[in-house]
Order: C-alpha cells, then sequence, then structure tokens
C-alpha cells in the first residue's frame, strides 16, 4: 500500500494561492478603509484656499465614530452611529450630503450642536460675538487646466511674474479655542454675507466653505447647500494632502503624470 504524501509536500495550485493572496488583500483594503483611512478627491473650489480642485486627501476614518456611511458604498447599513463623538470647530470633514445630493463633500465645522450663526456684511458671528476676522495677503491662484479662466471672476483675473493668476482678497479667521484658517471674500453678495440668525440643532454641525462667496454650505438648503449636517452622516477628518495635480497630465502621456503633479501641496 503506496505511503500518503504529506499535506505539506503535495504541489501547491499557484492560481489558487494568486486567487486566495487577492482575496485577504481585497479583505485587508476594505477593513483599513472602513474602519482607518480612507482616501478623497477635491472636485470644487468651495475649499479654497486650504484646498484646491485635484487635491488627493488622506481622512481618518476614527474620530467621528462609525455609521453606514463609513462604510464602502454605504453597505452595510449600519443604524444610527457607534462611538460618536462631536468634531471640534475648525476641523475639516468629510460627510455626506443631503439624500437630495447623495454624494460625500468637504467643508469645515464652524458651529456645533446649540450654537448660533449669523453672516453680516461677511462677517462671521458665533453665539452672538464676531469672529476676528484679519485682512491678509491676497491669495494668488495660477490657472491651470482644472482651474481656468471660467472658473475666476472677471474681476480677479491677473497676471503675476508674466502667468495669469487669479487673485483674491484673503483674510484669516480665528475661532474660540484658536483654530485658525484662512478664507477667501470675493465681495459683497447678500445672499451669503448677509444671512438670518442659524441655531445648530441637537445632533447635528454646522459647516461652511473657506471660499465663503462659492460655496454651497449650512448657510442654504439643498439642493443649493447642504442644510445642517447630522453627526450620523460625518465620515471622517481630513488629515494631510498625499498628491495633487493641476489637470494637465493625460492618461496615454505617463511623463505627463509627472509635470502635472504640484509637488509642493504634498504633505499639506
Amino acid at each position: 500500500m503506496a505511503a500518503k504524501t504529506p499535506a505539506s509536500e503535495r504541489p501547491k495550485s499557484e492560481p489558487w494561492d494568486t486567487i486566495r493572496f487577492l482575496l485577504k488583500l481585497a479583505l485587508f483594503v476594505l477593513i483599513f478603509r472602513s474602519f482607518f483611512i480612507t482616501s478623497f478627491s477635491i472636485p470644487s473650489e468651495s475649499m479654497l484656499p486650504r484646498l484646491l480642485i485635484g487635491d488627493f486627501l488622506f481622512v481618518s476614518k476614527w474620530n467621528y465614530g462609525y455609521s453606514r456611511w463609513a462604510m464602502p458604498f454605504g453597505v452595510p447599513a449600519v443604524p444610527g452611529k457607534v462611538f460618536s463623538r462631536v468634531p471640534d470647530r475648525g476641523d475639516v470633514v468629510v460627510f455626506r450630503a443631503p439624500e437630495v445630493l447623495d454624494h460625500d463633500v468637504v467643508k469645515r465645522v464652524i458651529g456645533l450642536p446649540g450654537d448660533t450663526i449669523q453672516m453680516r456684511r461677511g462677517q462671521l458671528i458665533l453665539n452672538g460675538r464676531a469672529i476676528l476676522k484679519q485682512r491678509i495677503a491676497d491669495y494668488v491662484l495660477p490657472l491651470t487646466p482644472n482651474f481656468d479662466a471660467r472658473r475666476c471672476d472677471a474681476a480677479f483675473l491677473d497676471v503675476d511674474a508674466g502667468r495669469p493668476v487669479c487673485r483674491y482678497p484673503q483674510f484669516r479667521e480665528t475661532l474660540p479655542g484658536g483654530v485658525s484658517y484662512a478664507v477667501l471674500d470675493q465681495g459683497q453678495m447678500p445672499d451669503r454675507d448677509d444671512t438670518d440668525v442659524y441655531t445648530v440643532p441637537a445632533g447635528h454641525v454646522f459647516v461652511m466653505g473657506d471660499n465663503r462667496d462659492d460655496s454651497g454650505d449650512s448657510r442654504f438648503a439643498a439642493p443649493d447647500g447642504m442644510g445642517y449636517v447630522p453627526l450620523e452622516n460625518l465620515e471622517g477628518k481630513v488629515l494631510v494632502t498625499f498628491f495633487s495635480t493641476d489637470g494637465s497630465a493625460e492618461l496615454w502621456k505617463p511623463w505627463t503624470w509627472v509635470t502635472a503633479a504640484r509637488w509642493d501641496r504634498i504633505g499639506g
């Protein structure tokens, strides 16, 4: 009677080993993206000057707890939110927009539950007090394929060192607690710079874009804005920019992937 070949000596199926490896890798990536860190790309100019179109970000998932929106494609449908935590004022967050819009959005948290928010002639009023707003140097943004002259109001088109740019008035706001950041103000726009008083309901936050006159945010109801954002819609906190492109790269020309990169933005 022939002796059995030990399992360790049996020939392995290389295709099956490859499939098992890929399945394990896919499971690891799914778990990592669901509970730890995911990526997000910037599609609009609403968070200028902090974020540019073409920025790719790492977003941490653990800061505010987990809901269905923390899961890829909202599956599985986690009821409510576990380990929920209210963000800090000034956090830049990624969240799921209202169902009528139904996509991921990035904005800055300005108001927490119970806060009152108002804009008066472009001045942010938080809980009845004007937030410190200081004029700083203009923000100069070179025109590129993903931010061309069509995205820049004619009043702000300029030339800098022989290169066409968009030159915005820039200010620095400082929230209670010391969080400071730059905002853009393109001038008086009544529907954006003068508002009613908003009172943030329990279980929600009030978000705004740093590009104050070009942001659909909590100042407006959907579909023009976001309204108050439920805490369970928060997906994570923006950590860092890991890549950025000016939009000039072409898929079939690999060398343009390098020339299109904005290397100075990586790590910011």
